[in-house]
């Protein structure tokens, strides 16, 4: 699932340098809600992938604060994010029959 990168998370004379807004399409907070632990990735121009996790809500537009291990550059702001399902949303595959289980 793709989404875009906000802006830092910030108030009126402090930036928190880890701490972004992303936008992921949901349309009010419940919604946003339920990305609430999900883990994100952001890829840079050079292939180089920064990690972080979806925090909480932020307001009630559908937007949410994602935590990232390093810093995202000033230009990842208007850039995609992607969303990573976890392994529990994948169907999962036998390894000795390679057969998919429910």
């Amino acid at each position: 699932m793709k989404g875009k990168v906000v802006q830092f998370r910030r108030g009126r004379k402090t930036m928190t340098e880890r701490h972004f807004l992303l936008d992921f399409g949901a349309k009010n907070r419940s919604e946003a809600q339920k990305s609430v632990g999900k883990e994100v990735v952001w890829i840079s121009p050079a292939g180089k992938a920064i990690r972080g996790k979806v925090a909480g809500p932020h307001g009630n537009k559908g937007l949410v604060r994602a935590i990232f291990e390093i810093g995202l550059p000033g230009q990842a702001i208007n850039t995609d994010v992607e969303i990573k399902t976890s392994q529990s949303d994948s169907p999962k595959k036998s390894v000795k029959s390679g057969v998919e289980m429910k």
